[in-house]
């Protein structure tokens, strides 16, 4: 597997992005989607010998597709340059919580842990309550030398603490989150390096374990909403 490749069809595919160049192109495009689905497939392998929540799912279910969707945005460019995949206890749904890789050229890559959609407002509820009754822990986790070596918990927030909270909670300010999720930039330079990338990235979200651990069993019996059709 080279992941150089995937970063040269993704600038070429952003510097192009349009139906007819991707049906020219639609061989290559092919070609190189198999090596992500061979790192996802790989990457999978090496997480769930650090953690025993993900099971071994076929890399092809857990990969997005590079089709936009150009109903709401202003960029009505077909596709989103980028190779994504979240690994988790259920595949790629955004809870529970797992592990995200996002190749983009140009030094856009990154890998990412935790809770990154605010739209659940039960989840968010959730992980308020538990931090609420789990403050130690939680603080624990994201002050260790580790956590703060490589991440800061990033996130949508509220101006004030919501309604209902204490506001001289020790973990206030996370409790206006709405999301709770780490990322780690990547270099392009990082990803070429196959092997390397590969046993960066192992690292790397093994020491976001305790984050996504403590967000999953703060969603513990959360359902996802029904779709409406």
């Amino acid at each position: 597997m080279n992941t150089k490749n995937m970063l040269q069809f993704l600038r070429d595919l952003e510097a192009n992005n349009s139906l007819e160049w991707m049906k020219e192109n639609k061989k290559e495009y092919l070609s190189i989607q198999e090596i992500f689905i061979e790192l996802v497939h790989e990457l999978i392998l090496r997480i769930s010998e650090f953690d025993s929540s993900i099971p071994h799912l076929r890399a092809e279910d857990l990969i997005f597709r590079l089709n936009q969707d150009t109903r709401f945005g202003k960029d009505k460019s077909p596709y989103n340059p980028t190779f994504r995949a979240h690994i988790s206890q259920k595949g790629k749904m955004p809870i529970p919580v797992g592990y995200y890789i996002s190749i983009a050229p140009n030094n856009r890559s990154f890998l990412g842990g935790g809770l990154f959609t605010p739209m659940f407002k039960d989840a968010t509820t959730m992980i308020r309550n538990y931090i609420t009754e789990h403050g130690a822990e939680f603080e624990n986790i994201i002050t260790s030398a580790d956590f703060t070596k490589y991440f800061t918990v990033r996130s949508e927030a509220l101006k004030n603490v919501p309604t209902g909270y204490d506001v001289n909670h020790p973990q206030a300010e996370y409790l206006k989150n709405k999301s709770w999720y780490l990322e780690y930039p990547v270099s392009d330079h990082a990803i070429s390096d196959t092997d390397r990338f590969v046993r960066d990235a192992i690292k790397i979200f093994a020491l976001m374990q305790p984050f996504n651990d403590f967000l999953n069993c703060a969603l513990k019996g959360f359902q996802m909403p029904a779709r409406k059709y």
